[in-house]
């Protein structure tokens, strides 16, 4: 059985992160394993509370995933600080990850920040260079790009000042001296609304520099608390299967699609998703 490593914040009210992450790894009959880089309390109607683990401590559980139960991809969520972000690169170069996705988590579904400013640096220089795919929605693009999105054109602009960025950091970065440069695909989700109302169109632009906008119709549910972790999670569960990026990217968005159209209704605010749809209808109390 393949596995699956998600690196992220804990959800105590289980719609998003770590949580979020484990349920739509077993979705996909992969095996999920966790580092936890924070607790959260939270739920559908906002955080109110953040508690980072130890950097140290991060490490540490990096060290025993992978030295016991080696995953086939990572992913990694919310990320807080500069220190857990240099914790989580230096777990990565240690045992030589591959397949990672970076899902740049800067706000919750609900508006509250979960990361500080400058982690969202250390995250450009750090960890997307060790990154195959990035997941960022339109608000983190506007961050990572400097510049403001509000048509399909503009998101395409952005995808490209993002890979500017990400060579800037090989040009840089003495870290990468020695290494031939190298930038991650970018998913660009286009969940906040750019483009047609009824539609909800994704861009992705490969490493190569080609890129496809994936088409899709938007789906009418005000609950949507973890989509972002779900999305990046299911990319994950298809890099550990062997398949493309295109291909896994391409998989995940239909996997969500499929999770938003459920139609669950939890809690008094953006609820979550159905993440196990795929199988049916709940079983009667």
């Amino acid at each position: 059985m393949k596995a699956v490593l998600t690196i992220a914040g804990s959800d105590s009210s289980g719609g998003a992160g770590i949580q979020a992450d484990l349920k739509t790894i077993a979705a996909h009959h992969l095996f999920g394993e966790s580092v936890i880089t924070a607790l959260t309390a939270q739920n559908t109607l906002g955080v109110t509370g953040v508690l980072e683990v130890d950097p140290v401590f991060v490490g540490t559980q990096i060290d025993a995933v992978f030295d016991d139960i080696r995953p086939d991809a990572v992913k990694i969520g919310m990320v807080s600080s500069p220190v857990i972000v240099g914790a989580i690169a230096d777990g990565l170069d240690r045992h030589k990850a591959a397949n990672v996705v970076v899902d740049p988590v800067m706000v919750a579904t609900s508006g509250s920040a979960l990361i500080a400013d400058a982690a969202v640096d250390a995250l450009v220089r750090q960890l997307f260079p060790r990154s195959t795919v990035i997941t960022p929605n339109i608000p983190e693009a506007e961050v990572l790009s400097g510049m403001a999105i509000a048509s399909l054109e503009d998101v395409e602009t952005a995808a490209s000042l993002i890979a500017d960025r990400c060579i800037a950091v090989w040009e840089n970065e003495p870290a990468f001296a020695d290494a031939a440069p190298s930038v991650p695909a970018i998913l660009i989700k286009g969940g906040h609304g750019v483009g047609e109302p009824d539609a909800a169109d994704d861009y992705l632009r490969m490493a190569s520099g080609e890129s496809v906008w994936l088409r899709g119709k938007r789906i009418t549910n005000d609950n949507t608390h973890g989509t972002g972790c779900s999305l990046s999670s299911a990319i994950a569960c298809g890099l550990a299967r062997g398949f493309a990026v295109d291909v896994a990217v391409r998989d995940a968005k239909a996997y969500v699609a499929g999770a938003l159209a459920a139609g669950l209704n939890l809690g008094r605010g953006s609820g979550p998703l159905d993440h196990m749809w795929q199988y049916g209808a709940p079983m009667p109390c």
